[in-house]
């Protein structure tokens, strides 16, 4: 039944009031997006206007729009266009159609560990400043990592709980991998058919680009119904100990289709669903249940802290760096300099000595920066209120620029704040997305949600 205008203002109003941190996280997510925007826009047009000199300005440009203010876009667009309920397909980040799934499993965790280690796959771990590094290093330099990282997918609206793959002759840019998603309570599939859990099976054959995001990424092959085969013949090799797996193929459970992933690889697959019965099979004992306790308390540990959290927190420490390097500039200005600022006329006018305003612009700068170096230690404590403290702080930063900007100001004035504000809105990227939200909020990473 439609609703008049005054009644969906009402509703709007109510849910802001039962959940406004999300509220306001969703606004700090937009300024971001606009902002980074704006960001792009400075620098391709300082680029354009300035001539060679300025072609360093190409990097920043080809980083934020690529890693930030694309998905951003993709995000905000694909809630309009993707649908938001199970269709055989988990979603990136970003909102984009991600890997097919092409595996369902019965049977607990515990057995699903047992199962793939005893197959010979290992654990990926978790993304953090760590096993990144480690990655970029390994994949560089031609190194072994069987336990590197892989991108976090989404089913159900949720991040897969864990990944297991296999390295192949060594080499990090080629591997088996297969992301797996417990299934709802009492959910079936299409047709009425109950598993436990869901899971898709790719090859990464290389390292590139991706089409939609320009970001450095793993492609996948196309044969993803090859690497379903793959697992199945993993897991039920004999010898492996898994004797008593029971594998049912759901015979066309969708259409045999044609079509491109989140980082636009092409797919293919017949739309046949294998479903693995693991129930029957003996539970982890010796070596297999300790790597599975080894296992578990790693990715307990490396969760701690989210990758996106880390970095927005090290943003912060970089801000004040900057700012620090902005309260050199504004002590080194002669009287007749504070004078041309454009935020002190208005003060001087108002009956302000200009001495007092220029003591009043270091304190309220190092009031600010103090402010970022306390809000960061009470973010990695996980309080929700500093990661919002820090928004608004940013929010305005980002804010005074602008109007800055668009009065005029001294072009030695808006150097000097450029990088300062460019990181502040690196950190309202950071901090308004959802995993910083479930982090300073106190719930687990595997309830992290798209």
């Amino acid at each position: 039944m439609a609703r008049t205008l005054t009644e969906r203002a009402h509703a709007a109003v109510e849910v802001v009031q039962e959940n406004p941190v999300r509220f306001w996280d969703h606004v700090f997510f937009f300024l971001g997006t606009v902002a980074c925007g704006w960001l792009a826009f400075l620098l391709i047009h300082q680029l354009l206007t300035e001539g060679w000199r300025h072609l360093w300005a190409f990097f920043p440009f080809w980083v934020i729009v690529t890693y930030l203010l694309l998905p951003r876009l993709h995000r905000l667009l694909t809630r309009v266009y993707v649908p938001n309920y199970f269709i055989g397909r988990s979603r990136t980040r970003e909102g984009l159609l991600g890997d097919p799934v092409n595996l369902g499993f019965r049977g607990s965790e515990e057995q699903i560990h047992a199962a793939m280690l005893r197959a010979g796959w290992h654990r990926a771990d978790e993304i953090n400043l760590e096993s990144s590094r480690r990655m970029i290093a390994s994949t560089l330099l031609q190194r072994s990592y069987p336990d590197a990282p892989v991108s976090p997918l989404f089913l159900f609206g949720r991040r897969q709980q864990f990944t297991y793959q296999q390295e192949v002759e060594g080499n990090p840019a080629q591997r088996h991998h297969v992301r797996f998603w417990p299934c709802p309570t009492g959910w079936r599939l299409p047709g009425g058919k109950k598993v436990d859990w869901l899971a898709a099976g790719t090859y990464d054959r290389a390292v590139g680009l991706s089409h939609f995001t320009l970001q450095f990424t793993h492609r996948i092959d196309a044969e993803i119904d090859a690497e379903r085969d793959h697992i199945l013949s993993t897991l039920t090799a004999p010898g492996t100990g898994n004797d008593a797996i029971v594998v049912k193929h759901l015979r066309n459970f969708s259409t045999g289709y044609h079509h491109r992933n989140g980082g636009g690889d092409a797919i293919r697959t017949d739309g046949d669903l294998p479903i693995v019965d693991l129930r029957a099979t003996r539970g982890p004992t010796g070596a297999v249940a300790e790597e599975i306790q080894r296992d578990d308390a790693d990715a307990h540990q490396r969760r701690a802290i989210p990758l996106t959290v880390a970095f927005g927190m090290l943003l912060m420490v970089l801000r004040v760096v900057t700012g620090v390097i902005g309260l050199a500039w504004v002590a080194g200005l002669s009287p007749a300099q504070v004078e041309k600022l454009s935020v002190v006329p208005p003060l001087v006018q108002a009956g302000i000595a200009p001495e007092a305003v220029f003591l009043i612009l270091r304190v309220a700068l190092m009031a600010y920066l103090l402010a970022y170096l306390v809000l960061a230690g009470f973010i990695y404590r996980r309080a929700n209120w500093a990661r919002m403290a820090t928004l608004m702080l940013g929010a305005i930063g980002v804010l005074a620029y602008a109007v800055l900007w668009i009065l005029g100001a001294p072009e030695a004035a808006l150097a000097s704040q450029l990088l300062g504000t460019s990181v502040e809105i690196l950190v309202l990227l950071a901090l308004s997305g959802e995993t910083a939200r479930v982090f300073t909020r106190g719930q687990s990473a595997e309830g992290e949600k798209a």
